[in-house]
Protein backbone atom coordinates (compact mmCIF):
# COMPACT_ATOMS: atom_id res chain seq x y z
CA UNK A 1 0.00 0.00 0.00
CA UNK A 2 1.04 3.69 -0.82
CA UNK A 3 2.30 5.44 2.09
CA UNK A 4 -0.15 8.69 3.26
CA UNK A 5 1.89 11.94 3.53
CA UNK A 6 -1.40 14.00 4.66
CA UNK A 7 -4.34 12.55 5.92
CA UNK A 8 -7.36 14.91 6.13
CA UNK A 9 -10.36 13.50 8.87
CA UNK A 10 -13.98 15.52 9.31
CA UNK A 11 -12.81 18.34 8.38
CA UNK A 12 -15.05 21.63 8.62
CA UNK A 13 -14.02 25.11 8.37
CA UNK A 14 -16.97 28.22 9.32
CA UNK A 15 -16.78 31.56 8.32
CA UNK A 16 -19.20 34.33 10.11
CA UNK A 17 -20.03 37.00 7.73
CA UNK A 18 -22.09 39.27 9.58
CA UNK A 19 -24.70 37.41 11.02
CA UNK A 20 -24.62 34.50 8.95
CA UNK A 21 -22.22 31.26 9.93
CA UNK A 22 -20.94 29.95 6.06
CA UNK A 23 -19.46 25.99 6.06
CA UNK A 24 -16.47 26.72 3.17
CA UNK A 25 -16.01 22.51 4.33
CA UNK A 26 -18.43 20.71 6.00
CA UNK A 27 -17.27 17.35 7.06
CA UNK A 28 -14.42 16.66 4.26
CA UNK A 29 -11.96 13.18 4.91
CA UNK A 30 -8.92 12.16 2.09
CA UNK A 31 -5.78 10.30 2.40
CA UNK A 32 -3.19 11.55 0.02
CA UNK A 33 -0.72 9.56 -1.04
CA UNK A 34 3.17 10.34 -0.74
CA UNK A 35 4.06 11.11 -4.63
CA UNK A 36 0.80 11.02 -6.54
CA UNK A 37 -0.34 13.59 -8.54
CA UNK A 38 -3.83 15.06 -6.86
CA UNK A 39 -6.42 17.12 -8.54
CA UNK A 40 -8.70 18.81 -6.67
CA UNK A 41 -11.64 19.95 -8.99
CA UNK A 42 -15.00 21.47 -8.02
CA UNK A 43 -17.04 25.24 -9.22
CA UNK A 44 -15.90 28.07 -7.51
CA UNK A 45 -17.25 28.37 -4.14
CA UNK A 46 -17.49 24.40 -3.81
CA UNK A 47 -14.55 24.47 -0.50
CA UNK A 48 -11.52 23.53 -3.23
CA UNK A 49 -9.65 26.23 -1.76
CA UNK A 50 -10.24 26.06 1.66
CA UNK A 51 -9.00 22.40 1.32
CA UNK A 52 -5.83 23.15 -0.43
CA UNK A 53 -5.07 25.94 2.07
CA UNK A 54 -6.25 23.40 5.44
CA UNK A 55 -3.61 20.85 4.13
CA UNK A 56 -1.11 23.80 3.39
CA UNK A 57 -1.22 25.32 7.12
CA UNK A 58 -2.11 27.94 5.40
CA UNK A 59 -5.47 27.89 7.73
CA UNK A 60 -6.81 26.56 10.88
CA UNK A 61 -9.77 23.98 10.87
CA UNK A 62 -12.88 24.93 12.80
CA UNK A 63 -13.33 20.98 13.43
CA UNK A 64 -11.41 17.62 12.95
CA UNK A 65 -7.63 16.90 12.05
CA UNK A 66 -5.51 16.98 9.36
CA UNK A 67 -2.06 14.65 9.79
CA UNK A 68 1.23 15.55 7.87
CA UNK A 69 3.91 12.96 7.32
CA UNK A 70 2.35 11.13 10.76
CA UNK A 71 2.12 14.42 12.95
CA UNK A 72 -1.19 16.08 13.54
CA UNK A 73 -0.72 19.44 11.86
CA UNK A 74 -2.82 22.18 13.96
CA UNK A 75 -1.79 20.36 17.25
CA UNK A 76 2.39 21.60 16.28
CA UNK A 77 3.71 24.53 18.05
CA UNK A 78 3.32 27.56 15.85
CA UNK A 79 7.08 27.42 14.78
CA UNK A 80 7.06 23.79 14.04
CA UNK A 81 4.18 24.53 11.51
CA UNK A 82 6.29 27.51 10.26
CA UNK A 83 8.66 25.02 9.61
CA UNK A 84 7.06 22.82 7.73
CA UNK A 85 5.89 25.58 5.55
CA UNK A 86 9.05 26.58 4.69
CA UNK A 87 10.72 23.20 4.43
CA UNK A 88 8.30 20.51 3.59
CA UNK A 89 5.21 22.34 1.35
CA UNK A 90 6.32 24.27 -1.58
CA UNK A 91 3.07 26.89 -2.65
CA UNK A 92 2.30 27.91 -6.36
CA UNK A 93 -0.39 30.56 -6.87
CA UNK A 94 -2.33 31.61 -9.69
CA UNK A 95 -1.09 35.35 -8.99
CA UNK A 96 2.31 34.22 -9.01
CA UNK A 97 3.27 35.98 -6.01
CA UNK A 98 6.39 36.97 -7.11
CA UNK A 99 8.52 39.76 -5.01
CA UNK A 100 8.43 42.77 -7.63
CA UNK A 101 11.34 44.12 -6.89
CA UNK A 102 13.19 41.12 -6.54
CA UNK A 103 14.92 39.15 -9.91
CA UNK A 104 14.35 35.89 -10.72
CA UNK A 105 17.02 34.43 -8.86
CA UNK A 106 16.52 36.35 -5.94
CA UNK A 107 12.99 35.45 -5.94
CA UNK A 108 14.14 31.54 -5.41
CA UNK A 109 16.72 32.62 -3.42
CA UNK A 110 14.74 33.52 -0.74
CA UNK A 111 13.03 30.62 0.67
CA UNK A 112 16.34 29.58 0.65
CA UNK A 113 17.93 32.09 3.11
CA UNK A 114 14.56 32.17 4.88
CA UNK A 115 15.63 28.17 5.74
CA UNK A 116 19.19 29.32 7.15
CA UNK A 117 21.51 29.00 4.08
CA UNK A 118 24.29 31.61 3.60
CA UNK A 119 23.84 33.88 0.13
CA UNK A 120 26.70 31.64 -2.02
CA UNK A 121 24.51 28.39 -1.45
CA UNK A 122 21.08 29.90 -2.21
CA UNK A 123 22.74 31.79 -5.58
CA UNK A 124 24.25 28.40 -6.24
CA UNK A 125 20.97 26.52 -5.65
CA UNK A 126 18.30 29.05 -6.91
CA UNK A 127 20.61 28.82 -10.09
CA UNK A 128 20.18 25.42 -10.98
CA UNK A 129 16.17 25.32 -10.42
CA UNK A 130 15.74 28.24 -12.39
CA UNK A 131 17.92 26.14 -15.25
CA UNK A 132 15.85 23.10 -14.84
CA UNK A 133 12.71 24.88 -15.42
CA UNK A 134 13.84 26.66 -18.40
CA UNK A 135 14.94 30.19 -16.94
CA UNK A 136 18.77 30.22 -17.12
CA UNK A 137 18.43 33.02 -19.23
CA UNK A 138 16.67 34.99 -17.48
CA UNK A 139 18.38 35.14 -13.62
CA UNK A 140 18.43 38.42 -13.72
CA UNK A 141 15.10 39.96 -14.92
CA UNK A 142 12.47 41.59 -12.46
CA UNK A 143 9.16 40.08 -12.53
CA UNK A 144 7.96 42.97 -15.00
CA UNK A 145 10.36 41.85 -17.63
CA UNK A 146 9.13 38.08 -17.67
CA UNK A 147 5.65 37.18 -19.59
CA UNK A 148 3.15 34.93 -18.03
CA UNK A 149 4.55 31.44 -18.25
CA UNK A 150 7.75 33.04 -17.21
CA UNK A 151 6.56 34.20 -14.09
CA UNK A 152 5.10 31.07 -13.05
CA UNK A 153 8.06 29.12 -13.83
CA UNK A 154 9.92 31.16 -11.19
CA UNK A 155 6.90 30.37 -9.37
CA UNK A 156 7.41 26.94 -9.46
CA UNK A 157 11.10 27.36 -9.06
CA UNK A 158 10.40 29.10 -5.86
CA UNK A 159 7.95 26.09 -4.59
CA UNK A 160 11.05 23.43 -5.52
CA UNK A 161 13.62 25.92 -3.79
CA UNK A 162 13.91 23.51 0.08
CA UNK A 163 13.01 20.30 -1.93
CA UNK A 164 9.40 19.83 -0.26
CA UNK A 165 7.55 16.69 0.06
CA UNK A 166 4.83 18.20 -1.10
CA UNK A 167 3.73 20.91 -3.81
CA UNK A 168 0.46 23.15 -3.00
CA UNK A 169 -0.86 24.47 -6.79
CA UNK A 170 -3.29 26.78 -6.67
CA UNK A 171 -5.33 27.17 -9.86
CA UNK A 172 -1.78 27.51 -11.42
CA UNK A 173 -2.64 27.53 -14.96
CA UNK A 174 -5.51 30.53 -14.58
CA UNK A 175 -3.48 33.03 -15.60
CA UNK A 176 -2.06 31.69 -18.41
CA UNK A 177 -3.16 31.10 -21.97
CA UNK A 178 -4.38 27.34 -23.36
CA UNK A 179 -0.64 26.80 -24.61
CA UNK A 180 1.35 28.26 -21.61
CA UNK A 181 -0.93 26.35 -19.53
CA UNK A 182 0.04 23.01 -20.93
CA UNK A 183 3.29 23.70 -20.81
CA UNK A 184 3.00 24.48 -16.44
CA UNK A 185 0.70 21.20 -16.40
CA UNK A 186 3.62 18.88 -18.01
CA UNK A 187 6.71 20.54 -15.93
CA UNK A 188 4.72 19.47 -13.03
CA UNK A 189 4.61 16.12 -13.90
CA UNK A 190 7.85 15.89 -14.95
CA UNK A 191 9.25 17.32 -11.35
CA UNK A 192 6.68 14.97 -10.04
CA UNK A 193 7.89 11.76 -11.94
CA UNK A 194 11.42 12.53 -11.31
CA UNK A 195 11.53 13.69 -7.80
CA UNK A 196 8.52 11.75 -6.31
CA UNK A 197 7.01 14.98 -4.92
CA UNK A 198 3.65 15.10 -3.92
CA UNK A 199 1.54 17.60 -6.18
CA UNK A 200 -1.85 18.96 -5.04
CA UNK A 201 -3.67 21.40 -6.86
CA UNK A 202 -6.85 23.43 -6.78
CA UNK A 203 -8.09 23.78 -10.23
CA UNK A 204 -10.54 24.49 -12.81
CA UNK A 205 -8.18 23.41 -16.02
CA UNK A 206 -10.06 20.15 -17.35
CA UNK A 207 -6.34 19.43 -19.18
CA UNK A 208 -5.34 18.43 -15.29
CA UNK A 209 -6.88 15.78 -15.47
CA UNK A 210 -4.95 14.11 -17.86
CA UNK A 211 -1.91 13.88 -15.94
CA UNK A 212 -3.79 13.48 -12.47
CA UNK A 213 -3.31 10.39 -11.04
CA UNK A 214 -6.73 11.05 -8.91
CA UNK A 215 -9.07 13.36 -8.96
CA UNK A 216 -10.89 14.69 -5.92
CA UNK A 217 -14.36 15.86 -6.81
CA UNK A 218 -15.63 18.80 -3.85
CA UNK A 219 -19.46 20.18 -4.13
CA UNK A 220 -20.88 22.26 -1.11
CA UNK A 221 -17.74 21.61 0.89
CA UNK A 222 -17.90 17.94 1.01
CA UNK A 223 -16.15 15.47 -1.22
CA UNK A 224 -18.32 14.47 -3.96
CA UNK A 225 -16.30 11.46 -4.95
CA UNK A 226 -12.99 10.49 -5.36
CA UNK A 227 -11.54 8.85 -9.10
CA UNK A 228 -8.45 7.53 -10.57
CA UNK A 229 -7.31 9.20 -13.92
CA UNK A 230 -8.94 5.99 -15.94
CA UNK A 231 -12.46 6.55 -14.83
CA UNK A 232 -12.17 10.09 -16.25
CA UNK A 233 -11.73 9.58 -19.59
CA UNK A 234 -14.87 10.20 -21.10
CA UNK A 235 -15.50 12.86 -18.47
CA UNK A 236 -12.86 15.12 -20.21
CA UNK A 237 -14.99 15.83 -23.10
CA UNK A 238 -17.80 17.24 -21.26
CA UNK A 239 -16.13 18.99 -18.45
CA UNK A 240 -17.93 22.44 -17.49
CA UNK A 241 -21.15 20.87 -19.06
CA UNK A 242 -21.93 18.28 -16.44
CA UNK A 243 -22.08 19.17 -12.67
CA UNK A 244 -19.14 16.83 -10.43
Amino acid sequence: MADIIASVKDVKRRYTLGDEDVWALNGVSLDIYKGEYLAIMGPSGSGKSTLFNMIGALDVPTAGTIEFMGADLFKLPEERQAWIRCNQVGYIFQTFNLITVMTALENVMLPIILRGAGDDEAKRRAAEILERVGLAHRLDHLPNQLSGGQCQRVAVARALANSPAVILADEPTGNLDSTTGSEIIQLLRELQREDNVTIITATHDAKMLDVSDRIVWISDGLVARVEHRSDVDIAVGTFGRESP
